[in-house]
């Protein structure tokens, strides 16, 4: 079992940035991928980025050249930077760790 904890949702104009953070704790070792999701209200739970065991990440194009995710494996703690938000970025964002595990979730919310 994996626990996951997420912080550095909040309230920010359009053209701002924010940067969460997902702290991985418990049966951490042996996981291949961790990911960031987003459900936007009214619509259902999207992939926003991905990050591989190995390094390699993956996008969606709707967040491509924005947001950035990357990782501190002292920390066991992975970052989504995301920069030039838009009100379409507003949702509640989650960690995923091994496509199984996740985070209970942070609210963003862009204002235009």
């Amino acid at each position: 079992q994996v626990q996951l904890v997420e912080s550095g949702g909040g309230l920010v104009q359009a053209g701002g940035s924010l940067r969460l953070s997902c702290t991985a704790s418990g049966s951490i070792f042996g996981i291949q991928s961790m990911g960031w999701y987003r459900q936007p209200p009214g619509k259902q739970r999207e992939v926003v980025a991905t990050i591989i065991r190995s390094g390699l990440t993956i996008y969606a194009d709707s967040v491509k050249g924005r947001f950035t995710i990357s990782r501190d494996r002292a920390k066991n703690t992975v970052y989504l930077q995301m920069n030039s938000l838009k009100p379409e970025d507003t949702a509640v964002y989650y960690c995923n760790a091994g496509l199984t595990q996740w985070g209970q979730g942070t609210l963003v919310t862009v204002s235009s």
